[in-house]
């Protein structure tokens, strides 16, 4: 459980908001060479030219990226069952094959079982935090919550809501469903580094009993988050405006049962209009972009240049299993096509941002996580620039330091991770091709 380290590396994080396209953004901080000082807290306790005195344990990496630790904004953990299942549309893809993975969450010893595997394999891919979907099971709730207790993980979960249109295994009902969410809350919500979101899974599986119990709990207890989908499919916009006629929209139903607010993460987002980023942004929502899902399951085209251009915030999100890797450079990488395949361009800057800084600053938790500034949780990952001799080619004639950041995002994946370290204490380590310094640009 050692703390106290000083780590040497090139730096990089954001001290603002980098626009989508400027690649010289003035927000970004790259600080080759430095040293960053981990205390014995396990918070940063500062950055430095100069090697610390030798009361500091000392640990080099020459030629790689120290970053903070990714923030995945909408994953489900039951779902590692079905990463890569043969897709169809969502709401069969839902059916066939997510359904029947999340029943077996039931099982407390399942349970365990998955959530310790889940989150083992975000800290492999240099994810440190998130905010996750387990499933209607009480014991899925706990299970994931104790296992990212014992990682020491900053980590942001609740009890799914299906009181209809789902399975008779997997509805609960509002009274049940609302003694289980008052009593986890109670629990779990503010403990170590944990917080409770009240968890609708979308507003098809819950009738407005639910929904409105869902904004009751929310108007109870200051602090807690929300999450849910929005707008993720054709077919399952339509389907919403037939069982909320009296609504204008999708998002609109959340609106009325008091469940947008600044702490309200919606995932997906693609089928949004004017209207409904203008209501994003008034009541400082936040929707999180999960493009590997959307491409794999054939969704949509997500338009983050409208939404930031609204006001509201765009985080990231791997959604396994729709997405197919709980990487996020993978998940950034599919991001860039997404952006690309409807005409428009983001940087490497404003992909990192999302997933670090931004994210942070959209769960109101920018004090603790998402950079390199002394005082956050020393919650930091060490990524080789190249996993292998193609790779290195490539960094070392790369034509500045956007290239070559933009290139290591676009070809990295959880090869590249060294160490992960949360709150200070390594939590992952991996052997990994290392090139020679002098063949990184």
């Amino acid at each position: 459980m050692t703390r106290r380290l000083a780590l040497q590396g090139d730096l990089l994080d954001f001290t603002d908001t980098p626009a989508l396209d400027d690649a010289t953004s003035p927000a970004v901080r790259y600080r080759p060479g430095h040293w960053l000082l981990i205390g014995d807290d396990g918070r940063i306790a500062g950055v430095q030219t100069e090697a610390p005195d030798a009361s500091w344990p000392r640990e080099q990496h020459p030629g790689r990226l120290i970053l903070p630790g990714f923030i995945d904004t909408h994953v489900h953990s039951a779902q590692v069952d079905v990463l890569g299942a043969y897709g169809t549309a969502l709401l069969d893809w839902l059916e066939r094959h997510t359904f029947p993975a999340e029943s077996r969450m039931a099982d407390a010893a399942h349970a365990a079982h998955i959530s310790a595997l889940f989150l083992d394999g975000l800290l492999a891919a240099g994810t440190t935090a998130a905010m996750v979907f387990p499933t209607v099971h009480k014991a899925s709730v706990d299970a994931l919550f104790n296992a990212a207790e014992a990682r020491g993980m900053r980590l942001i979960g609740g009890k799914v809501l299906m009181d209809r249109h789902a399975p008779d295994f997997l509805r609960d009902d509002v009274a049940q469903a609302e003694r289980d969410c008052v009593d986890l809350i109670a629990r779990w919500h503010g403990r170590d580094r944990i917080a409770y979101a009240v968890t609708p899974r979308f507003a098809p599986t819950s009738t407005e009993a639910q929904l409105a119990m869902a904004g009751a709990l929310m108007a109870a207890t200051p602090g807690l988050y929300m999450q849910t989908h929005v707008a993720e499919n054709t077919d399952e916009v339509r389907w919403v405006s037939q069982l909320f006629p009296q609504a204008r929209s999708y998002l609109d139903v959340y609106r009325h049962y008091g469940l947008l607010g600044p702490r309200a993460m919606l995932a997906h987002g693609i089928w949004l209009d004017a209207d409904d980023r203008a209501l994003l942004a008034a009541h400082g929502a936040t929707i999180a972009h999960c493009p590997s899902s959307n491409l794999f399951l054939g969704s949509g085209l997500f338009d983050w240049a409208a939404t930031r251009a609204a006001g509201a915030a765009v985080t990231m999100g791997t959604d396994v299993g729709g997405g197919t890797s709980l990487s996020m450079p993978r998940t950034l990488a599919d991001a860039y096509k997404v952006q690309a395949m409807a005409n428009r361009r983001v940087t490497a800057w404003a992909l990192l941002h999302a997933a670090t800084r931004g994210a942070a600053e959209a769960l109101h938790l920018g004090h603790e996580i998402g950079s390199l500034e002394p005082g956050a949780h020393a919650d930091i990952v060490v990524w080789d620039r190249a996993a292998s001799p193609v790779e290195a080619r490539r960094q070392s004639v790369a034509r500045d330091l956007h290239d070559a950041v933009f290139a290591w995002l676009t070809l990295g994946d959880e090869r590249h991770v060294v160490s992960t370290r949360v709150a200070g204490v390594e939590r992952h380590r991996r052997g990994a091709f290392s090139a020679e310094p002098n063949d990184l640009c």
